[in-house]
């Protein structure tokens, strides 16, 4: 008989890719039998790397060709997937390029399955009449309804990718990460994300910082982030704030990021993969949110409505994913938190006062 291995698909984002940890933890420890492969980026392997001893992973560096040239590399990847010897497939992303994938394995008699992203329940929730704010299913939900069609039902338990001593610091290229003093809080915040909708104003994150700092006089700040946006107004805080460190320069890759990050007492982030990365290494996060909500399914793994800062306004939300203009031109959703307001939840978790899902 063939043993059973299954594949899942899902190429990007980080974040989303990071929101398959607890689903895929879940289904190999709760079928030890199966042999699991996921297949995505390459800078994402650390996530997956040592989650369980039934679980793979597969590269797939797709270039952004297009017509004949994008094809053919997918017949190559295809033809990779199939020397594998699968027994079902999971498409956790349905975009283009993995609808052919699958197509090509259903042709081939293979199970398959995709997922479904309930596009109604969210236009309607960001429509700007008749708005339905409902919570929409998670997205860690949706994986597991693709795992549950195709004979998989999974329960979801899962803590951290690491022990609950956090990852091993010892092991870091940097020599000041590799021990944690008691008495210095580790505190990580990730100001921007990939669509403005979702960023919250960098004057008033910059206040934010200068309040944590005058609050937490022993506390290391880590400025999470690593793109051009990132590294000009990170480079401005950390000569005003001599505590201020960017994660990217003293931690080298994401394995080494996520090592840092389970050791981090809060994580300010924004509705952007940085909350996922902290939530699957067990650290709470207080996440600010602008033009898009939770209610769209993207909170993360085991966090708190109590750590979120949101603004209720009536045209909230107006985007599910951040990437269309504020309609009322102002973007009241974030003028409307001040940075005392996104302190004080910071403050409510380095107060041990919020309990964890």
């Amino acid at each position: 008989m063939k043993s059973e291995h299954l594949l899942i698909i899902r190429f990007s984002s980080l974040g989303d890719v990071a929101m398959l940890v607890p689903v895929v933890y879940s289904l190999a420890m709760q079928y030890p039998h199966l042999r699991v492969t996921v297949l995505s980026r390459s800078h994402v392997r650390p996530l997956f790397s040592n989650l369980a001893p039934n679980v793979g992973f597969m590269d797939a560096e797709l270039k952004k060709e297009q017509g004949l040239l994008g094809v053919h590399a997918l017949n190559r990847l295809y033809r990779r997937l199939k020397a594998k010897h699968f027994t079902a497939v999971a498409d956790m992303h349905d975009v283009l390029r993995s609808k052919y994938l699958r197509m090509r394995f259903f042709i081939d008699r293979f199970r398959v399955a995709h997922i479904d992203k309930h596009r109604m329940g969210k236009r309607k929730l960001e429509a700007r009449k008749g708005k339905q704010l409902v919570q929409q299913p998670t997205s860690f939900q949706n994986y597991a309804d693709v795992l549950a069609r195709l004979g998989y039902p999974v329960n979801l338990s899962f803590c951290s990718i690491f022990p609950p001593s956090g990852g091993n610091l010892r092991q870091l290229g940097e020599p000041s990460l590799r021990e944690k003093k008691s008495f210095r809080q580790w505190i990580g915040i990730a100001p921007f994300a990939a669509h403005n909708g979702k960023v919250y104003p960098v004057e008033r994150m910059e206040r934010v910082v200068e309040l944590l700092v005058a609050k937490h006089p022993n506390a290391i700040l880590f400025l999470c982030g690593a793109g051009p946006m990132e590294r000009q107004y990170f480079s401005e805080w950390q000569k005003k704030y001599d505590r201020c460190v960017v994660l990217s320069d003293v931690a080298h890759g994401l394995g080494e990021e996520l090592v840092v990050m389970s050791h981090l007492d809060v994580m300010l982030s924004m509705d952007s993969a940085n909350m996922h990365l902290a939530s699957v290494v067990d650290v709470p996060v207080v996440s600010v949110w602008g033009a898009t909500h939770p209610y769209a399914g993207f909170m993360g793994w085991r966090q708190s409505e109590e750590t979120v800062v949101q603004a209720p306004l009536p045209c909230r939300p107006c985007s599910i994913y951040g990437n269309k203009p504020c309609y009322r031109g102002d973007l009241a959703c974030f003028a409307s938190i001040t940075p005392e307001m996104v302190v004080e939840k910071v403050e409510l978790v380095l107060n041990h006062k919020v309990k964890r899902p």
